[in-house]
């Protein structure tokens, strides 16, 4: 950014509400952009299928979000630094970050507060720092509520990483996501249900919706605009996800190291 480029990041974009602030001085002095790839509503259809049926109206005003991302750890695979609590910053300002980005987008919020955060290592002792768990309940500045459940527990029989799904709730209707599969079928990935006043739909969007929001963004690096997503968003996912994490309950004693 200080050379003049926009900077594009995987999730977490940060672990530190010091490297926050940082990041947000960095954006302010220099004018460029400090995106962040939270892909599990990005680069997933039935994710941009949900979010266009309720700008669309479709279910009324949203009043909560549930969300649950589990993920297959393949300890194995991983590198050293996965598992250092310093560098991966825990689970919930890890993977529950895409959660709290949803949870955000959907309500339609700017804020949130955390109410309640909790994580565990219930299964990993050889990674003490590791949370294979971490769930936690947010009220946003909308008045909506939201919960989240992210682990690491996805089993090897499962024909994917993990079932990830969300349950939207609305004033006039509902909508579920079934986003990487339809388990025990081979149907695939990007399935929503919706049911509202006027109907009770199975919507397979896989192939057909696309993903609007990389050719936002290179448009908003040109035009200055901020189409694909406004920077207080991005930065406002970020930061929920740190504050979930430093306020957690660990709900099982953790061998000293």
């Amino acid at each position: 950014m200080n050379a003049g480029k926009d900077y594009f990041t995987d999730k977490a974009p940060l672990t530190t509400l010091e490297q926050l602030a940082a990041a947000k001085e960095a954006v302010a002095a220099t004018g460029r952009k400090y995106a962040v790839y939270y892909s599990e509503r990005l680069h997933v259809e039935a994710s941009v299928f949900a979010g266009q049926l309720i700008e669309a109206g479709a279910i009324g005003k949203v009043v909560q979000v549930i969300g649950m991302g589990p993920h297959r750890l393949g300890a194995a695979g991983r590198p050293e630094w996965f598992f250092q609590r310093e560098r991966y910053g825990g689970i919930l300002c890890d993977i529950g970050s895409h959660q709290i980005e949803q949870i955000l987008h959907y309500t339609g919020s700017t804020d949130a507060e955390v109410v309640r955060s909790q994580i565990a290592n219930y299964h990993n002792p050889d990674y003490p720092e590791l949370d294979d768990f971490g769930d936690a309940m947010l009220v946003t500045d909308t008045g909506a509520s939201g919960y989240f459940r992210c682990d690491w527990f996805t089993p090897d029989g499962l024909q994917g990483w993990g079932d990830g799904r969300s349950f939207i709730l609305g004033t006039e209707g509902f909508i579920e996501q079934r986003k990487y599969m339809n388990i025990t079928t081979s149907d695939g990935p990007g399935h929503v249900y919706l049911a509202n006043g006027q109907e009770e739909t199975h919507f397979n969007v896989h192939g057909k919706v696309g993903y609007p929001y990389f050719g936002e963004l290179i448009r908003d690096c040109l035009a200055r605009t901020e189409n694909a997503m406004t920077q207080e968003h991005a930065f406002k996912a970020a930061e929920l996800a740190v504050r979930a994490q430093m306020q957690a309950v660990d709900l099982v004693p953790r061998p000293a190291h």
